[in-house]
């Protein structure tokens, strides 16, 4: 399994727009600075009234089909 570790820092109103389906994926780098782009629905679980910030881990298959996501920090 491949993994990739992001910081992300997305404001409320940027992921409203993300939940109300206008925007379905989010491009990041990477901490190792490789570009990835994911759907958003994975980042739901981590909404706060501040929006997500932190730190995550992403999990991919061979096929770099999603498999997990973890908040690190």
């Amino acid at each position: 399994m491949k993994s990739i570790i992001v910081n992300l820092s997305i404001s409320t109103e940027e992921f409203q727009r993300l939940y109300e389906g206008s925007v379905k994926t989010v491009f990041a780098h990477s901490i190792d600075g490789r570009s990835i782009r994911f759907p958003a629905g994975i980042l739901r679980p981590f909404v706060l009234h501040n929006g997500i910030r932190g730190t995550f881990q992403i999990d991919f298959d061979d096929d770099n089909r999603f498999q997990s996501i973890q908040r690190l920090a």
